[in-house]
Formats: C-alpha cells, sequence, structure tokens
C-alpha cells in the first residue's frame, strides 16, 4: 500500500489555508534528494513556509514537494522527497501533525505474525 503521507499533507496543507493560517513545514535535510537553501538548516532541520503568497509554482505530489521562492531576496527551487517531511503545521496556532517513522514509506512495517501461523485480531472495544 502506499503512503498516506502526501495525501494528508495535501489535505493539511488546504485546511490550514482554508483557515486563513500558514502552512509550515518541518524538513529533515539528511533525507537524499532535499535541495533547500543550506544557510537556513540548524540541526539537521529546516522550516519552509508554504503559504500560497510565500511560493510560486507549489506542487504536492505523491513523490516530492517542490516549488520556487526568495531567500534572503534570491530565487530558489526547492524540492523535498515526501518521507522527508517531519510535520505540518499552522504557524499561528501550532496545530497539524507529526509524522512518525513509520510514515515515511522507507521500509514496509514489521510483521508481528510469521505468515504461516496468523495470530488473533487485535481488535477491542473503546467507550
Amino acid at each position: 500500500m502506499t503512503s498516506s503521507r502526501p495525501y494528508l499533507l495535501r489535505a493539511l496543507n488546504e485546511w490550514i489555508n482554508d483557515n486563513g493560517l500558514t502552512p509550515y513545514i518541518l524538513v529533515d535535510t539528511t533525507v537524499e534528494g532535499v535541495q533547500v537553501p543550506q544557510q537556513h538548516i540548524h540541526d539537521g532541520k529546516i522550516v519552509l513556509n508554504i503559504a500560497p503568497r510565500a511560493v510560486q509554482d507549489l506542487d504536492l505530489s505523491n513523490e516530492e514537494i517542490f516549488f520556487s521562492a526568495r531567500f534572503s531576496g534570491v530565487s530558489m527551487i526547492v524540492r523535498v522527497p515526501i518521507n522527508a517531511v517531519l510535520s505540518i503545521y499552522a504557524m499561528e496556532s501550532g496545530e497539524g501533525m507529526v509524522f512518525g517513522e513509520a510514515d515515511r514509506g522507507d521500509e514496509p512495517p514489521p510483521e508481528d505474525n510469521p505468515p504461516d501461523k496468523p495470530g488473533k485480531p487485535d481488535l477491542r472495544v473503546v467507550k
């Protein structure tokens, strides 16, 4: 199954914009393929404003986030592979979503039960 991360990113970006707030993403810059301004990286991470007024040609595809923006007055192309996005949130309220390691889609999650010995379903009633 494909990762839900790009779908959640698009939905949360739309929700934040619809509420008149500013969508920010936190990016792990150590992931291969990240193309961001190096001078703004701190501790291997960067926060990017992806509001329509801050970027041009924003493309939130299933593989990457792509846009053009100005950093210190210089126009730059930014590329962020989807698995490098750690969170998306509204700058003003902090509301949004943090993605865990399991959401990265780098590798399939480990199976709890070997395929030849199916276990009982792990469901319970929550009241």
